[in-house]
Order: structure tokens, then C-alpha cells, then sequence
């Protein structure tokens, strides 16, 4: 059977594709997929079957050789801690509020601050 690795996978469209270690790509389907796996992530070790369809190579029979482990899922903070940031965040984003009910912008430093902190956040809630 051929290996190969995950390109990308969409879960929530059901379809991604595959990398051959031997070239070229394959379409993956959510319904080759093993049972109980709802989603690949890119890089994932792969070991497949391959029929050509009307649109070219289709992975047929997914089986997943090794299970990455996320860096940024081990790094996750714990929840208690984000109660602390959610919870400052607020304040802050209530005081950016208050400017714009006042017909003003915040200043652009900090602005750019609190955007900064924003992208942050949103990444240690996708963890």
C-alpha cells in the first residue's frame, strides 16, 4: 500500500489530500477516513489505497501510522488561567467600547496593542 503524508484536510468540507512518498498527490474523502477518526492534520504519517476516479488518484481505506502529538496542545494553558485572561480582556475590550461610544477611535499604539493581544488570545484558545 502506498505511504504518504497529509497536505491539508478540511474536516468541516470532508475532503483534504495527500502527499505520496513516491510523488504526486492523492484526494482523501472524509468516508475513507478510519472509524472513529473525524479529521487529519497536515504532516500525519498515512498509509492508503489508491483508485483513479473521473478526477484523478482517490485514497481509498486511510489508515493513520502515527499520531503527531501537538506541540501547542501540550503548551495549552490550563483553564483557570484562562479565566484570568478572558476575563482582563473583557475589561480592556469594555474600555475600547467606551471610545467608540464616545464617536472616537482609540489611538492607533494602542490600537495596535490591543490587536496584538487579540491574536494572542485567539491562538491559546485554538490550542
Amino acid at each position: 500500500m502506498p505511504t504518504g503524508k497529509v497536505k491539508w484536510y478540511d474536516s468541516d468540507k470532508g475532503f483534504g489530500f495527500l502527499t505520496r512518498d513516491d510523488g504526486g498527490e492523492v484526494f482523501v474523502h472524509s468516508s475513507a477516513l478510519p472509524t472513529g477518526t473525524t479529521s487529519l492534520r497536515s504532516g500525519q504519517r498515512v498509509e492508503f489505497g489508491v483508485v483513479e476516479g473521473r478526477k484523478g488518484a482517490q485514497a481509498l481505506q486511510l489508515k493513520v501510522l502515527d499520531t503527531q502529538h501537538s506541540v501547542s496542545k501540550a503548551m495549552r494553558k490550563k483553564p483557570d488561567e484562562m479565566v484570568v485572561i478572558v476575563e482582563d480582556l473583557m475589561k480592556l475590550l469594555d474600555g475600547v467600547s467606551a471610545t467608540y461610544r464616545r464617536g472616537k477611535h482609540p489611538d492607533r499604539r494602542e490600537a495596535a496593542k490591543i490587536a496584538q493581544l487579540l491574536r494572542v488570545v485567539a491562538d491559546d484558545l485554538e490550542a
